[in-house]
């Protein structure tokens, strides 16, 4: 009798994944078609409620009902003009996974059926609380829970074979109150450290008003065939393996790092990027990864809260068109022993509303005080409170990765690079020479064909589980299966706290 694992090695090899075309050939031609972004609602709101809805993004601004009943009537007017039949609030609940409830567009009525969509509707909702994990603040049969409206991260439609949803990003809270997901503590983290962050600027630059935190997410995962997966219990139960031996040829000779992408797996790429470009979700890289049939995904930064939703709506998407190609997406943290884990590194920078990095040294850092207020409070926030900091990102998947196979140790550190390093010593000294700071910016190979290559200002540190990477920090002990807004509210909360005793 035939073993499963043969059988499921015949099945893998008689699979063709499906050709998938790019639905353009310039990617800025569909980018965001799937968003209701803000050209979208210039087009179909009036001047005054798309300016009001500006002012409630950037400005945290309250909209009106009868101004939610306008922008109401333009959602669902754009989303039925794709093919949309439904809406939904969708959240991001303590599970580790999103949420959504999904309800029709239609409405009977004395005249006949309808499509209706309220203001009421966009703004509020109501699922389920008690099902929910909420940390022992709720009685199982307190089951009222809210969603509400998030204005400052864009609506999108989700397309399946069977349909097409409007889902309305938004926060989930208890009938007293009490947060119930990742997304309202965040908001509430991201507007204080605001306030704090524009205190501060106030002092060096009268013109900022408004500082945003931004944050670019890169994403580890593993991908293995479906026919194999499923004739593994431990895969498919646990997300990781639990028994077996060693592979004869693992990632000792690191050729798997940056190699060729097997066209197997370049096709779902594609298809994956397509799906994602359409929602809005600014990929721009991908690469094989060091372990074998490991790879990563990376976007371009983006506002914090909205780069968040950005990844949780990516990795959902990931799975499901992976199944297409008849792959499974592992986003365990640790599936196979004796090689690299897969992370989430989350590229965490301040940005004010006048186009400053707040994190950028420029070419004189030692002269640069804003950069150093910034740069400092940093550092003394990640030392006052690592132990917080780890407990963001503890799991216990990603505890099985930290500290093995170039994963950051489980121990919160900082790495900043010599430079900088020397910068905080010489002011540390008050000596005005404590070590001569190198001032190259390019590097000479000595091959006169070859370009100079232009330097950073720090080396990159791959297992620093905090690191400066030369105009940003990067915090690369986040699990790739986790919800960044965790360690993200935990961070900007801290780093609000140490702010303000330094003013």
């Amino acid at each position: 009798m035939k073993s499963l694992r043969t059988i499921a090695l015949k099945e893998a090899q008689s699979r063709i994944s499906p050709e998938v075309k790019s639905p353009s050939t310039k990617i800025s031609e569909f980018f965001g078609s799937n968003v209701f972004d803000k050209k979208k609602m210039k087009d179909l709101l009036s001047k005054e409620v798309y300016e009001k809805l500006i002012s409630a993004i950037d400005q945290g601004v309250l909209i009106n009902q009868d101004e939610a009943n306008h922008i109401a009537t333009a959602m669902k007017t754009w989303a039925m003009s794709k093919g949309a039949t439904h809406y939904t609030h969708w959240f991001q609940p303590l599970t580790g996974t999103t949420a959504e409830k999904h309800d029709s567009f239609f409405e009977p009525s004395a005249d006949g059926a309808i499509e209706k969509f309220a203001g009421s509707a966009l703004v509020q909702q109501e699922p389920d609380a008690s099902s929910f994990p909420n940390g022992g603040i709720r009685n199982t049969f307190e089951a009222r829970g809210y969603t509400a409206w998030d204005p400052s991260s864009p609506a999108f439609i989700m397309e399946s074979k069977a349909g097409k949803t409007l889902c309305i990003p938004t926060v989930f809270v208890s009938y007293t109150g009490e947060a119930l997901d990742y997304k309202a503590p965040l908001l509430k983290a991201l507007n204080a450290l605001d306030k704090a962050a524009v205190d501060v600027c106030q002092y060096f630059d009268k013109s900022i008003t408004k500082v945003n935190a931004s944050l670019g997410i890169e994403q580890e995962y593993f991908l293995v065939d479906l026919a194999l997966y499923n004739a593994r219990p431990d895969l498919a139960l646990t997300g990781r393996t639990l028994f077996g031996h060693m592979s004869a040829k693992g990632q000792q000779l690191e050729d798997h790092y940056f190699g060729s992408i097997p066209e197997r797996v370049f096709t779902y790429m594609v298809d994956f990027e397509n799906e994602a470009l359409k929602l809005g979700i600014p990929l721009k890289t991908r690469h094989n990864e060091v372990a074998p049939s490991q790879f990563e995904c990376a976007p371009i930064y983006e506002e914090i809260n909205l780069a968040i939703d950005h990844n949780q709506l990516l990795m959902d998407l990931m799975e499901k068109v992976a199944l297409r190609h008849n792959f499974k997406v592992l986003l365990h943290e640790k599936p196979y022993a004796g090689i690299n884990g897969s992370g989430k590194h989350n590229n965490w920078s301040l940005i004010t509303d006048t186009g400053k990095n707040l994190l950028s040294p420029g070419k004189t850092p030692k002269n640069n005080l804003m950069f150093l207020t910034f740069f400092v409070n940093t550092i003394k926030a990640v030392h006052e409170h690592a132990d917080l900091l780890r407990a963001s990102i503890a799991s216990v998947s990603n505890d099985h990765r930290l500290g093995a196979n170039e994963a950051p140790p489980a121990i919160i550190s900082i790495f900043l690079g010599s430079q900088l390093a020397d910068v905080l010593d010489e002011i540390e000294s008050s000596r005005s020479i404590l070590k001569k700071v190198k001032n190259e910016d390019s590097l000479w190979l000595g091959i006169p064909k070859i370009p100079q290559i232009l330097l950073d200002n720090t080396d990159r540190n791959r297992t620093s589980p905090f690191a400066f990477t030369g105009n940003k920090f990067e915090l690369r002990a986040v699990g790739s299966s986790a919800n960044s807004s965790a360690p993200m509210t935990v961070f900007c909360l801290l780093y609000t706290s140490d702010a303000a005793d330094e003013r």
